[in-house]
């Protein structure tokens, strides 16, 4: 089954939960822009997609990653789950996604300067601040996104600086944004512990130590809990005392694996989401937990800080076995939102404190938190925090279609 049928069958579900009609539902079945291309660079073919799935709040709104195994599946259903967590957030955007298939690793700066360009080169006319926003992902950053600017301006004008979110400082950027998505799950993982675990010495363990996992191992470490194990695309570590994460931080910043980290055990990714810890934070790729792992996983806690890393038949399995999943549509948002408010500055030129943004983030990521809970805990027929999102977000978004005369 694929990604984005997998979607559908959880949207199916919010549809008998809440009654939405056939066609009410309909404008929530199928993208409603994409866009695909071959970028042509030295003789070599590069599939690249930028993907609007609907605009009913506002214009597209989402990342482009750049991985060897992207696809338009893919793609369409990360601008699917955008769409929701936008509307969830209370931020006016609809959703949108972009991929290059390639392994950015294989190649020089250089080379990557020529395809992050040519991305723009191709796509630059359907994107902008009032039509689509992207922002970086999966080995995306922010010189992808100055490059990306630059290219853009070249060709439109230098008159939308806010048409790329995730820019450094200089060129815009707010210096929040790189640590706002592990932000906002470290919040919810605070929320978590405070509402629901209720117990005072909790383990962690962290699949992914890219930017938004290491960063969350590093919130989570200050904070006093027991980081136990990480992991990164090689392997993972894992330590019953705790793991030494500034330490470890320093370690993976000499382009190291945490895998060759020279205490602890060494672990694989697939052996670590079946460790016994009180929370599993996945902050890697989508379908980690599927129907052939959902049995093994121990922690009754879980956190989606990356895009679907739990796939629809592993979600019904974890469910019934009670374990409490904060969906990504929610967990992750905290980046969209600095994206936001990043938009916002570029394009009225306010600039404000710093200070009053981080509060701002923290009000909205609790608000959300809050509005989802109450959901799932005050109406019974609602199994899952997913399905209390997801429902939430849907009829956002189904009510503003009607307003718009689309349904």
């Amino acid at each position: 089954m694929s990604i984005f049928d997998d979607n559908l069958i959880r949207l199916r579900e919010i549809q008998t939960l809440e009654n939405i009609k056939d066609e009410e539902l309909a404008v929530l079945l199928e993208p409603a822009q994409t866009n695909y291309t071959e970028l042509d660079i030295a003789g070599h073919k590069f599939p690249a997609w930028r993907i609007v799935y609907n605009r009913a709040l506002g214009p597209g709104k989402g990342g482009i990653r750049f991985h060897p195994e992207v696809s338009e599946d893919e793609v369409k259903s990360l601008a699917f789950w955008m769409s929701l967590k936008n509307s969830l957030a209370n931020i006016p955007y609809g959703g949108a996604k972009g991929g290059i298939k390639f392994n950015p690793k294989e190649v020089s700066l250089e080379e990557l300067e020529v395809i992050s360009r040519k991305y723009i080169d191709y796509f630059y006319n359907f994107i902008g601040q009032d039509k689509d926003i992207p922002a970086p992902d999966v080995y995306t950053n922010s010189q992808v996104m100055s490059w990306m600017l630059d290219e853009f301006e070249q060709r439109a004008g230098h008159h939308e600086p806010g048409m790329i979110t995730g820019k450094p400082v200089e060129l815009g950027g707010l210096t929040m944004r790189a640590d706002a998505t592990a932000e906002g799950g470290y919040l919810l993982t605070q929320e978590l512990a405070k509402k629901i675990i209720n117990k005072k010495e909790l383990k962690v363990a962290i699949q992914g130590f890219g930017n938004a996992g290491l960063v969350m191992a590093e919130k989570l470490f200050k904070a006093h809990y027991q980081v136990v194990a990480v992991s990164d695309s090689q392997g993972g570590i894992y330590q019953e005392t705790g793991l030494d994460i500034p330490s470890l931080i320093t370690f993976k910043a000499q382009k190291q694996s945490v895998h060759n980290w020279t205490s602890g055990e060494k672990i694989s990714n697939a052996e670590l989401l079946e460790l016994d810890v009180d929370i599993l934070v996945l902050a890697a790729l989508e379908n980690q937990i599927t129907k052939d792992n959902a049995q093994q996983i121990k922690a009754p806690y879980l956190i989606e800080l990356a895009n679907g890393p739990i796939d629809n038949e592993a979600d019904q399995i974890l469910i019934a076995n009670h374990k409490t999943i904060v969906p990504d549509i929610l967990a992750n948002s905290g980046g969209v939102i600095v994206s936001y408010f990043e938009w916002a500055q570029n394009r009225t030129g306010q600039i404000l404190a710093e200070e009053y943004l981080r509060n701002l983030l923290q009000k909205k990521m609790i608000n959300s938190w809050q509005r989802v809970y109450d959901k799932y805990s005050g109406q019974e027929a609602v199994r899952s925090l997913r399905q209390a999102a997801y429902s939430l977000a849907v009829q956002k978004i189904l009510v503003a279609e009607k307003w718009r005369g689309k349904i």
